[in-house]
Parts: structure tokens; C-alpha cells; sequence
């Protein structure tokens, strides 16, 4: 495994990032090391994975629910960027949220929004890091993102071909696809199987924390479903808003 050089400056970035330029970038895995990162896919209460317990999985979960602009956008896809490397519960790099609507661009997903975020904080020439373009993209080896939902296919492959050493899901695409929402029937697991031949891994685990993430998608479609915490029904179709 090769070392990035590192200058002076990077060596005052904080949390902890330095660690994560070392973290060569083309570490490459044969379809043995894919099912050994397969077997570990699910992360259920008190099971440590990485050194991280449940109770720290749930924290960064519950973030990605409070990345989101109030607690009840329709689409209330949210996503926070975190550095383990730190140790405790690890520090916040980024965060993103679904802004289709916002912007116009259908493919602004949450996923797709905090990998866009981390990116621009990285090679800020005024930020805290100030890395090189190359020095960004070795960054997200030790990354971990943690999204409310499962990603869909496009988001899963860029989760993938971005690198991160950990994806952290929510409520599942199953679980979408039962509460109305239309969804490519393509799951994260099918996406990281075929994407065995790229040079890093990504370990799995999801879901995690269904019993909190699952009330942001159960309301939109279902008239008789609450509202999520903080949000009650109203307006003229009967969403749930901001109370």
C-alpha cells in the first residue's frame, strides 16, 4: 500500500482528516474479500462493526433525519459525510439533502448533495483543508456516509465509485416501494455486488434505525399516516407541514 505525501499545511486540517490522505487508492479486492464485506451487511443493536457500536450508527442516523431542511419535506432523503478516523463518535465532514425541487436538477438526491458538499469543503482554497483535487478524491477511503433511506441505483454507484470505507442506510428500498414511492428495483446489496471489480471497498450496513427513519417516508402517500414528529397535517392537499 502506497502513502500520500503529505505538506505542512495538510497537517493542521482538522478532524482528522490528515489520517485519511493516507489511504492509498488503489487498493484493489478479489470476489473473496466481496463476500467477507457482504456477510457484514446488517448492524443490529450493540453490534460493533469497524470499532463503531449501535449507539454511534444511531447518532450519525439520526443527523442524516436532521440534515433535512424541517422534519417533513416530501422528499425527506437526508445524508451526513463522517470522519471516524477521530475516534468517540467521529466528526462531521458534510451533509446533504434531497433538492430536486429546489434546483431543478432531478439527480440532486441527498447522497449526491453531501458528496458534492465534501468535495467543495476539500478543495476550498479558503476552507480548512485545502487539498488537491488528487488529495480529495483518496479522502473518502475512511469516510463513512449515512443516509435516511437506501440509496437508489445511480446514488449506490456513486457512493461506490466515490470510495467510502462505510454506507450506513435507513429505512429500505423495500420499504420505500411498500409506502408508494417509485423506486428502480435495484438494492444497494446488487449494486455493490457488481461493483467488485473497482479498486476500493465499501462495507455495508443497513438497515439501521427503521423504527426512525421510516415515519419521514410513510405520510406522503397515505393520507391516514402521522405526520412525522414536529409536523402535523394541513395545507390544501393535507401534507404534513411544519407545525
Amino acid at each position: 500500500m502506497r502513502a500520500s505525501s503529505l505538506s505542512l499545511s495538510l497537517l493542521k486540517a482538522p478532524l482528522g482528516l490528515v489520517a485519511l490522505l493516507l489511504v492509498a487508492s488503489s487498493v484493489g479486492h478479489g470476489d473473496g474479500d466481496l463476500q467477507r464485506y457482504m456477510t457484514l451487511e446488517t448492524c443490529p443493536p450493540l453490534k460493533i462493526v469497524n470499532g463503531i457500536n449501535f449507539t454511534t450508527r444511531a447518532y450519525w442516523m439520526r443527523q442524516a433525519n436532521l440534515a433535512l431542511p424541517n422534519p417533513c419535506p416530501f422528499a425527506a432523503f437526508g445524508s451526513v459525510i463522517v470522519n471516524h478516523t477521530t475516534g468517540g463518535l467521529g466528526e462531521l465532514v458534510c451533509t446533504g439533502a434531497n433538492n430536486n425541487a429546489g434546483t431543478g436538477n432531478p439527480t440532486l438526491h441527498g447522497e449526491m448533495a453531501a458528496i458534492d458538499n465534501c468535495s467543495a469543503i476539500f478543495v476550498d482554497p479558503q476552507g480548512p483543508y485545502r487539498m488537491t483535487p488528487a488529495q480529495a478524491l483518496v479522502a473518502f477511503a475512511n469516510l463513512t456516509i449515512y443516509t435516511n433511506a437506501e440509496s437508489c441505483p445511480m446514488c449506490a454507484s456513486a457512493v461506490r465509485w466515490a470510495g467510502f470505507g462505510e454506507y450506513v442506510f435507513g429505512t429500505s428500498i423495500e420499504t420505500l416501494t411498500d409506502e408508494g414511492w417509485g423506486q428502480i428495483q435495484i438494492t444497494s446489496r446488487d449494486v455493490f455486488r457488481q461493483s467488485s471489480g473497482l479498486p476500493r471497498r465499501t462495507r455495508l450496513l443497513g438497515p439501521v434505525l427503521t423504527n426512525e427513519t421510516d415515519p419521514f417516508f410513510s405520510w406522503q402517500f397515505n393520507a391516514g399516516a402521522p405526520c412525522p414528529q414536529g409536523c402535523s397535517r394541513g395545507g390544501s392537499a393535507g401534507g404534513c407541514l411544519p407545525a
